[in-house]
């Protein structure tokens, strides 16, 4: 892949950002795509991510037979490479007579065997913005060259089944390789100290505009859910991405009359259970803290068993709706994130509010709708 010139500025560095697993298996599939409806490789292809930033991306490994084309772009993890960066990300493309566009893993793409993931137990892990992304460049490739007929999509990554090992996958219940990720389709570099600065500032900046009460969110989730769900305003929102403790200390450090937290369960778990760092490399005491919590409400020893190995915190509230023991646990789990966050807030008043996408708003901590009344009144004016 030609390298990604798109920088950010993360705290005092300048970084370079990378591009997501989806997006190259969307670069790879319209090579092959455009192979197959003209036959000639393109020189290289440029597609438009979820993000609006182009990315134009080299293809190798190119091979062709009767009816399919193949070919591999070269991940690029930017100025913060992951355990993906330089890996081939290979795209095996056929025409058939069936309309539409079917994706599948090969080597090296791990295929789901527990429930409460993005896809459903036995499909291939590869997540849904990246299946739209390869869809839409494989319909606008058809459309430009008036093909009618339908593609088979075959994703590959040579090396894949080893580099898994040392992720969280098979824990998560995807095995024999990695997943095809990205919700933007863009990588941000996530250097520890820069990202902390870049809170601090962030927040500092909120606070000279004159902005008293803040609204904060550890990632590009709770933003959505914010704009989109809770209609919220985000003049006073600032990205603390998983350093909310710094974002805590820094809000009241600098005078912030209110805080309010919105997230996803899975992040705000850990912080009900004392972690305030919440990358899976500090803290991961989500399946730990659930559990106690279900232990608390009276779950029996089977469910307690069932929500500490449950892949995701969805499929824990799955568990727990069919027990009928969700609304305690989650209103005991809202109990301890309020008490943490007033720990540590203290005296600058606080409130969470987390939520998935799956299942919507699980709980909220008291106070939280006097502030989400605030962000959402200033919406409205």
């Amino acid at each position: 892949m030609a390298k990604l010139s798109h920088y950010i500025d993360v705290g005092r560095q300048r970084l370079r950002c990378g591009c997501t697993t989806g997006t190259c298996a969307a670069a790879a599939a319209r090579g092959a795509a455009e192979y197959l409806l003209t036959g000639r490789w393109p020189a290289a292809v440029t597609l438009t991510t979820p993000a609006q930033i182009s990315v134009t991306a080299d293809l190798v490994r190119r091979t062709t037979g009767e009816g399919w084309a193949s070919c591999a772009v070269e991940k690029d993890g930017g100025d913060d490479p992951d355990i993906t960066d330089g890996l081939l990300i290979l795209a095996h493309v056929s025409r058939t007579a069936a309309l539409g566009v079917t994706i599948d893993g090969g080597e090296g793409v791990g295929r789901v065997t527990l429930p409460g993931l993005d896809q459903p137990v036995g499909a291939a892990a590869i997540n849904t913005v990246p299946r739209r992304m390869i869809t839409a460049q494989l319909q606008e490739a058809a459309a430009r060259y008036g093909y009618t007929g339908g593609f088979s999509v075959t994703l590959s990554i040579p090396g894949g089944a080893e580099a898994a090992q040392r992720t969280f996958n098979p824990r998560l219940g995807i095995v024999g390789g990695l997943s095809i990720l990205g919700t933007s389709g863009i990588v941000r570099p996530m250097s520890e100290s820069a990202l902390i600065d870049s809170v601090r500032l962030e927040l500092k900046s909120l606070l000279a505009r004159g902005h008293q009460d803040l609204l904060i969110t550890p990632g590009n989730y709770g933003e959505d859910f914010c704009r989109n769900v809770l209609r919220l305003s985000l003049t006073r929102w600032a990205l603390c991405s998983n350093y909310i403790g710094e974002a805590i200390d820094c809000a009241a450090a600098s005078g912030a009359r209110s805080l309010l937290l919105v997230g996803h369960l899975g992040k705000l778990v850990k912080v009900a259970g004392g972690a305030m760092n919440t990358h899976s490399k500090t803290a991961d005491g989500r399946r730990e803290t659930l559990a106690a919590h279900t232990a608390l409400c009276g779950g029996s020893r089977a469910l307690v068993e069932s929500v500490f190995t449950a892949p995701t915190t969805d499929r824990a509230v799955d568990l727990l709706r069919a027990a009928a023991l969700d609304a305690p646990v989650l209103t005991s789990v809202a109990a301890a994130l309020d008490q943490q966050l007033k720990n540590r807030a203290a005296p600058m008043k606080t409130a969470a509010l987390f939520f998935s996408n799956q299942h919507g708003i699980l709980g909220k901590t008291p106070g939280a709708d006097t502030l989400l009344a605030l962000h959402r009144t200033e919406n409205q004016e």
